[in-house]
């Protein structure tokens, strides 16, 4: 028989990922009774701090921090929390085989001498860069940071915000307006050759523009990624993703959020078009007037809610989303520092393992075809290095996010093909770091479908949905891109809606502002 909670809530919030819980503080900082739900033990969701290891926890699924919007950090008092910034944006190191690498600092000046080593052509080069995108950063987070604009409403309100963003683009000036229009939908291999000459600068700034996504340097559309992630990249959190979930966590509990682990949403209520509330999977039942769903909208649509309650077409359009993981994330305990032999002193915190835009393409090519990457495209992040507690003393935490795993692998991930894909990533980080392989105590190895059952993502998409342009431009459908859906009181706010996956915050903070205005 089912109970009732006595408490009558203005909110609901399904999942404690870094989206919900900002969500979640937004709507309880207005006013608003919220209680937040989550299925595993632990919050944090795909950025969640875990041990993987006696002594050993790994950052998260999710372990760039760089992207966290600035407005939630300074709203929700998230440094009253804990919350502090680096004080530079983190630089990342490129290993040669017969060089010295590449060490890529976002400050030109920084990274001049580094880069006029290979090339004094892109030493200026890169200053222009950073120029240009410092120009347009404006216009793109403009787009990204606000409620996209309802373009198929009647009225002027709906026109004067497409007319508003019209005019922003025309204050670029025209140079600039017309490049942004010719790049969007661009490869991202095709603009940054125009760009530069050297292979490993090319293939740094091109890799946050392809991770955990089914595209390669050549697939159209990528270029609009990397915009996206330089308009909003800015100061890594210290201490990594685990400092920014327990900074919100900190922020929610002060605000009276009441967050309850262990407790799987079985089911959203609805009754007259209208959700009502939830029912756990111990056949508990909670009210709310609205229910915020921070998982991704195909486990929203096609299992949470009934077929009955779910308009003709939406659900076949949600069911036809490409979701599908395509990277896998390996964590590794060492006894000891990662060193590259190129560098053996350098102490490294970020570095990219690719060679070329051809070794990118080559190793994205088998997904296609069910197959995973014989040589992997790693981006390589050592946490322990800005946080100590993850490993003992003098150990080390290591967490590769290894490019290309399919969640569907021909004949299925079983312990062999898991196990042969992460001895052919770890082949390829000793061939820069010799020495790793010695260091490792334990090692853990998450395909796109040990993601799917571990946090309940559909799919193992770190994204929830593909960063594809035509899945960002109305995210992730038109009935639903401005958070609110056709079920009146139903809202999203994760990762697969505007402006997408990573930790940023951004579809927490928008979703509670349109829930606000209703």
């Amino acid at each position: 028989m089912a109970t009732v909670t006595g408490r009558q809530y203005d909110a609901i919030v399904i999942g404690a990922g870094h989206n919900g819980l900002t969500a979640a503080a937004f709507l309880a900082r207005a006013g608003r009774r919220v209680i937040v739900l989550e299925q595993r033990e632990v919050i944090g969701g795909l950025a969640a701090r875990e041990e993987f290891h006696d002594g050993f926890r790994s950052p998260g699924a999710l372990h760039e921090t760089a992207l966290f919007d600035s407005f939630v950090i300074e709203q929700l008092g998230l440094a009253r929390h804990g919350l502090t910034l680096a004080e530079s944006p983190q630089s990342v190191f490129v290993p040669h085989h017969d060089g010295p690498g590449l060490l890529i600092h976002h400050d030109p000046e920084k990274a001049r001498a580094e880069i006029a080593a290979h090339s004094a052509r892109d030493a200026d080069r890169y200053g222009e860069y950073r120029t240009f995108i410092a120009r347009v950063q404006p216009f793109i987070r403009r787009l990204l940071c606000r409620i996209p604009p309802d373009v198929a409403a009647p009225g002027w309100t709906s026109s004067l915000a497409l007319a508003s963003t019209g005019l922003a683009l025309r204050r670029l000036g025209r140079r600039d307006m017309m490049e942004i229009l010719r790049i969007g939908p661009m490869c991202v291999a095709d603009w940054l050759n125009e760009w530069f000459e050297t292979s490993a600068l090319k293939c740094a700034l091109a890799a946050p523009a392809l991770d955990g996504s089914n595209a390669g340097p050549w697939s159209p559309g990528t270029n609009a990624m990397l915009l996206r992630h330089e308009a909003l990249a800015n100061h890594a959190a210290r201490g990594g993703p685990g400092a920014i979930v327990a900074a919100l966590e900190g922020a929610c509990r002060g605000l009276g959020v009441e967050l309850r682990t262990g407790a799987a949403v079985h089911r959203i209520d609805v009754e007259r078009s209208a959700a009502t509330g939830v029912t756990l999977a111990g056949g508990e039942t909670i009210s709310a007037t609205h229910v915020a769903a921070s998982c991704d909208p195909r486990r929203t649509f096609l299992d949470l809610l009934e077929r009955r309650h779910v308009p003709d077409g939406l659900d076949r359009r949600i069911g036809h989303l490409r979701a599908n993981g395509a990277a896998a994330r390996i964590n590794l305990a060492l006894s000891g520092p990662l060193r590259f032999a190129c560098r053996p002193e350098l102490v490294v915190e970020r570095a990219r393992i690719a060679d070329s835009f051809d070794d990118m393409e080559r190793a994205f090519d088998p997904i296609k075809y069910h197959r995973a990457a014989p040589s992997p495209i790693l981006d390589v992040f050592v946490p322990s290095i800005g946080d100590p507690t993850l490993a003992p003393d003098g150990h080390h935490v290591v967490s590769l996010l290894a490019h290309s795993a399919p969640r569907e692998l021909e004949g299925g991930w079983t312990d062999d093909a898991r196990a042969a894909f992460a001895d052919r990533a770890l082949d390829r980080l000793a061939a820069h770091a010799p020495d790793v392989r010695a260091l490792i105590v334990a090692r853990q190895v998450l395909t796109p479908a040990d993601l799917e059952a571990r946090y309940g993502v559909a799919g193992g998409h770190l994204h929830h949905v593909e960063h594809g342009l035509d899945q960002m431009i109305a995210r992730p459908d038109p009935a639903c891109a401005r958070y609110a859906t056709p079920i009146a009181g139903l809202y999203l706010c994760g990762s697969g809606s505007h402006p997408g996956g990573g930790i940023t915050g951004l579809p927490g903070r928008l979703a509670a502002a349109a829930m606000l205005k209703s």
